[in-house]
């Protein structure tokens, strides 16, 4: 989804109800600095790093947040399918679908660093095909396609 054709507040609060419905359904803790991590994911549709995390929950004026505290929090989100993990950018995305489980299939734009995740269910089945005609099961998969999106390109 392009960052340029919706209502990113709604974007950003419906991903926080989806996130706390699913952990009360699950019955895990959407902890407060959970919920302020996914959040700031989510504050655009570019990746961010952890780092970057750990600096704006700095700025919040509330005491320092050590690294391993964000580390943990990020490891319960990708655990929970709320964020995907861009290994190239080694960097975070919010899921926009989190309810199902799913491997990550992103179009990453080299210039504006928007981010799309492709839910594309025939893509996932052309890659586990393929991979079992070399004899292998397809367990994780990740891909990230690096170009120009339709803004950039104008």
């Amino acid at each position: 989804m392009s960052a340029h054709s919706h209502d990113h507040d709604k974007c950003i609060e419906d991903a926080l109800h989806a996130a706390g419905e699913i952990c009360a359904a699950r019955e895990t803790r959407f902890t407060p600095l959970r919920r302020q991590v996914l959040e700031l994911v989510w504050s655009s549709h570019k990746p961010v790093t952890a780092y970057a995390l750990l600096d704006m929950l700095s700025n919040t004026g509330k005491k320092r947040v050590a690294p391993p505290t964000v580390y943990r929090a990020l490891d319960f989100l990708m655990e929970e399918g709320f964020v995907h993990r861009l290994e190239s950018l080694n960097a975070f995305i919010g899921c926009p679908d989190p309810v199902h489980k799913h491997q990550g299939h992103f179009l990453i734009c080299r210039d504006c660093r928007t981010v799309t995740e492709l839910g594309d269910a025939k893509l996932m089945a052309y890659i586990s095909k393929a991979a079992q005609a070399h004899g292998y099961s397809c367990e994780n998969s990740m891909l990230e396609i690096m170009g120009l999106c339709a803004n950039c390109q104008n």
